[in-house]
This record gives structure tokens, sequence and C-alpha cells, in this order.
């Protein structure tokens, strides 16, 4: 038998080669699943069915939960329906449910559903699958601790014991009155210190915070993080108890947002990772690519029609680099500060032009200093010429517009709907390139003719 002392792809494989199921089962049951979801994305798919197939339904479901998207679609594809109802779905919570049902196509969401053995959590998920995936609907879970307010403490715990077979992890029992509206939550610490009061409306802590079905996950997010939440109950249009969803689900909402947001100031347009194929990484990248092509020839354009200036002042070619790169840092810091302002909700319409103000503020002090200790370079190194006063001027000029447009932006597109993240990418580079080197050109001319 082959001693296994760390995870390793290579005697994995050499186990699984020579079938010792029995080590690969013990070895599986010593890691978390999030451990064998990591191995997994280091093995062939035939070697992954082999694995999973040494793990009992409930491991096998959590696995499959923490395997990243891409990897869990392909082993999807190798297994029957029957198989994906009822070794994995049958075992999940409803809304880690959902979210591996979302990956099949139609036809087969319908089949996995109908082999399903658990009616009623089949039904949960066609309920589920109705909302916005980007919704709070659509990440929560329907597995939750649920009491009546006019229950007493004794018939509360009972039934709280019959309904926490169903639930993995117990956060908060939620409170809701006889036509299932969510009134408040009930404390650990009351259930303990209150054993037999005779209504727990009356020990409840009321008017509990939540989210509305239809609330974005952007919206979610802000909330759980604000008031330090573990979970968060979710209620429709009149207030009724539908769901609840838990932190992890969060956090990986919140990793896959940044991701998505850090591909796109990259100049990636669409999600993708490094195991992608060559096609779907090259159809990602090209579009920002050709309109970065297409900054470059405005650019030389530009240059082309204040040929001129460069007879007359060779040396300004020199400093061409230095707008252009210093235009374009300032505006991705600026766009940054806004993105991130807008996403963690402390900047909206009503503080905007404040922002506006503060970022012309920064960007005087900036210009001055940057401007100055350039004027100065060339001062001493080329003496006083056209050239170390257009520099300087067109500096100033470039990184007060790029501050003040790459916070104007960012706020634009928000305000149309359009994901701001895309302004501190490539979008505001070759917008101050160009611009930038309008700038300078035109400063240039009217130094050098007037």
């Amino acid at each position: 038998m082959t001693d296994i002392n760390r995870y390793d792809p290579e005697i994995i494989r050499e186990m699984i080669q020579n079938k010792e199921d029995q080590s690969l089962i013990k070895y599986l049951d010593s890691l978390h699943p999030a451990d064998i979801a990591e191995l997994y994305s280091e093995l062939e798919i035939d070697e992954v069915k082999y694995l999973h197939h040494l793990l009992d339904d409930e491991k096998a479901a959590d696995v499959l939960v923490e395997m990243d998207e891409d990897d869990r679609a392909n082993l999807l594809k190798e297994l029957p329906n029957e198989v994906i109802a009822k070794r994995f779905v049958d075992n999940m919570d409803t809304d880690d449910a959902v979210e591996l049902i979302r990956i099949l196509d139609e036809e087969s969401q319908e089949e996995v559903l109908s082999h399903m053995e658990d009616i009623e959590q089949a039904g949960d998920i066609v309920d589920l699958l109705k909302y916005d995936e980007d919704t709070a609907g659509g990440l929560m879970g329907t597995e939750m601790i649920v009491v009546n307010e006019n229950w007493s403490m004794p018939q509360s715990v009972d039934e709280m014991r019959k309904q926490a077979e169903e639930v993995d992890q117990i956060y908060y029992v939620y409170v809701v009155d006889d036509d299932f509206r969510l009134k408040g939550v009930l404390p650990i610490k009351t259930m303990l210190t209150s054993p037999s009061v005779s209504k727990i409306k009356h020990v409840m802590s009321k008017d509990p915070i939540s989210v509305k079905v239809d609330e974005s996950i952007e919206t979610v997010t802000q909330v759980i993080d604000k008031y330090d939440l573990v979970a968060i109950p979710v209620v429709d249009s009149i207030g009724r108890l539908v769901g609840r969803i838990t932190v992890d689900d969060v956090i990986d909402e919140i990793n896959e947002q940044h991701d998505r947001d850090y591909q796109l100031a990259s100049g990636i347009s669409q999600d993708v990772e490094s195991g992608d194929n060559v096609f779907l990484q090259t159809a990602a990248r090209l579009p920002w690519l050709l309109i970065g092509m297409v900054g470059g020839l405005s650019n030389s354009f530009i240059l082309g029609v204040f040929e001129n200036n460069f007879i007359a002042n060779p040396k300004m070619a020199l400093f061409i680099p230095l707008i252009g790169g210093t235009g374009g840092n300032v505006g991705i810091q600026s766009s940054a500060i806004v993105v991130q302002g807008l996403a963690n909700n402390t900047l909206n319409a009503k503080n905007a032009w404040e922002q506006v103000l503060k970022e012309a503020t920064v960007s005087l002090i900036n210009a001055s200093i940057i401007s100055l200790v350039v004027f100065l370079y060339n001062y001493f190194t080329m003496g006083q010429s056209t050239v170390t006063t257009s520099v300087s001027l067109a500096l100033f000029a470039v990184v007060m517009f790029a501050s003040i447009f790459g916070t104007i932006v960012p706020l634009t597109l928000d305000k149309l709907k359009i994901d701001p993240a895309i302004a501190t990418g490539p979008f505001i580079t070759i917008s101050n390139d160009i611009i930038g080197m309008l700038i300078y050109m035109w400063i240039v001319s009217l130094l050098t003719f007037g």
C-alpha cells in the first residue's frame, strides 16, 4: 500500500492506477471537502470521476459545492442526470442545489428534478430558480429554523429539534406570525434564560434586519457587512419569510465579483481563467486590444498633424511617454477611488460633486508638485526653452484633466447602469493618452508659433 502523508496528485494517480480503493477512501475521509476540490483541479476528469465514486453521498455533494465552477460543470457533463439528482442534489441545501442546477441546460434541469426523492425540496428548488441569480432570491436557501410568535418556549424548542434535522448550521431562530410574516429573532441566550415563557413574542428581538427577494446581491453584501451578520432573512413584498442567506454564500459572491472587476479593469471583457482554452481567452482579451490599437493609431495621427512642432523642437519627443504615462496613472488612481466608493456605498449621487471637488483639489496639489519637479529638472539640464515650459504646463493640464475625467467617468457609467469597473482599466488609459497628447501638442504649438 502506498503511504500518503500529504496532498500529492502524482501519488493519487499512482493509487488510482493500482486501484488501491481502501487507501484512497481512508485518505479522502481525512480531507476537508475544499481540499478534495483543490485536489480535483490537478487531476484528469476520469481520475476525478474515479475518486468521486469512492466518496459517500453527503461528502460527494459537499465536494461538488466547493469545486471551481468550470471543474464542476465538466464533472456534471460526465454523469447521468439521475446520479446528479440522487447523489448530489438530494444531499445539498437548496441554495447550493440551485447553483448546481443552473449550470445544466433546461432539459437536464427538468430531468434532474424529476429524479429527486425529496419532492418538497424539489418544489423549493423550482421556486428558487424563478428568481434572478443576481438577487437575494437567487442566492437564498430555504433551510432555516422557524417558530411561531404565539408558541410557548417548550413547544418552540420541540419544534426546533424537529427542524434542526434538516439544517446543517443554525445561525438564528426566526419568529413569524400566523401568516408567516417575519416578526423577530429568538436569541439562544433567551431560550436558556426563559425556558418556560408562555409566548415567545414576549422575549424575541423584534424588527430584525432583513432584505427583500428582489434586492441585489451588492445590497445584501452591504447589509451583512454593515451589521456584522452571519446570516440574513429574506422576505417577500408583504414581509413573509421565504428564505435566508448565509455569510459563506455572500463571501463566494464577493470573490466572484472581485474577480470580474479585476479582469474588467485589466481589459478582459469576459470571465476567464488560466485553464480556459485559447479561443475563449482570445475572445475575452481581443476587444480591448483592438480598442487600444485604435488609440495608438489616433496618437500617431495626432503626432503627424503636429509634425512642425517636432521640427521646431526635436527634444519634445523625449517627453511623450512621460505625458501619456502620467495621465494614465492619475486617471486610474482617481477612477479606482470612485469605483471603490460606489462598491461599498460610501459614494452616491448626493455626494458625487463633493468627490469631484475633492479630486480637483488633490489633483491641483499633485499637478503643481509634478510640473515643478519636471520644470526644475529640464531647466538645469536644458536651460530655459520652449520644451522646458511646454512640458511643465502640459503635465499640469494633463494631471488636472485626468483626475477629473477619472472621477466623472465611473460616476456617469454607474448612473447609466454600466459597470463602473470599466473606468479603472484601458478605457481611462486610452482616453487620457489621446487627450493628454492633444493638450501637449496644443501647448507646444501656442508657445512655438503663437
